[in-house]
Parts: structure tokens; C-alpha cells; sequence
């Protein structure tokens, strides 16, 4: 997603569009991979001195509720993404060495799963992690994982 796309979907939903969250749209727009809050946090208080952490996670948080931003959780940690151009309901398979990803139009609640009586599921996240081809077992045996 480009930086004016996200900046035009805050615009769309109401949310106020300072400099910060355009410096933040910016960022996302032009990371090749992951983020981390302190990442963003890191990065930001460059240009932003008075900026705290909380204002950075209410932001980032803000933005992934709006669709603007997914959130994946690695074993090191939350990690925020610039949301992907992929439509309709999807997942995701991400490379653990080079970040790629890749959407995935499998969804394992289009089979039967037996949930407790009552139980009504709202939202779900479904994420593989592995090797592309061009990062390979190389990967893997260099230890490079998250």
C-alpha cells in the first residue's frame, strides 16, 4: 500500500491526518519489511522529539483496526505491516529469512471445526511461517529465523 493510499483511508474513516501520521503512513509505505513499536518508536523520535511510545502503539493500533495496518505476532514480538493489496478474506504465508509475503486464499474455518456450543467467532488470523524458494533450507540450517 502507498503512503496517499493509507493517508486517503485515515482521511476516509475520519481520522485526523497530522504530520505524525504521515510521517508513519510514509515509513510503512517505504519499509521492506516488518515493523516492531519500537521500530516505528525508534524511528519517528528522529523528526518528533517529544514523541512518546504510547502515542506511537495508540497510532499503530488505531491504523490496524482501520485496515490500514495488519499486525502479525513473530516469536520475537508484534510486528506491524503495511496492509496488502490482497482482497477478500485471505491469510498469509511469510518467508521467516527475507520477510516476503505471500496471501494465501486457504482459510481452515471453510472446513468443519467444532467450536463450543454458543461460540460465535467475530474475527480469526491464520499465518504460516517458513522458507521461500529464494531464501531456501539455507535459511533454516544458518539459523536466520525470527
Amino acid at each position: 500500500m502507498l503512503a496517499q493510499e493509507m493517508i486517503d483511508a485515515m482521511s476516509k474513516r475520519g481520522l485526523r491526518v497530522t504530520d505524525q501520521r504521515r510521517t508513519l503512513a510514509r515509513l510503512f509505505a517505504e519499509a521492506p519489511g516488518y515493523l516492531s513499536a519500537k521500530d516505528v518508536y525508534d524511528e519517528m523520535g528522529k523528526t518528533y522529539g517529544g514523541l512518546s511510545f504510547d502515542t506511537v502503539y495508540r497510532n499503530l493500533r488505531v491504523l490496524q483496526e482501520m485496515d490500514v495496518l495488519e499486525q502479525f505476532v513473530f516469536e520475537d514480538g508484534v510486528k506491524f505491516k503495511a496492509h496488502c493489496r490482497e482482497h477478500g478474506h485471505h491469510h498469509h504465508a511469510i518467508c521467516l529469512h527475507c520477510e516476503k509475503t505471500y496471501a494465501v486464499p486457504f482459510c481452515p474455518l471453510d472446513i468443519q471445526v467444532e467450536l463450543p456450543q454458543g461460540f460465535s467467532v467475530v474475527k480469526h488470523k491464520f499465518e504460516l511461517f517458513g522458507y521461500c524458494e529464494a531464501c531456501g533450507p539455507q535459511a533454516e540450517a544458518g539459523g536466520a529465523g525470527r
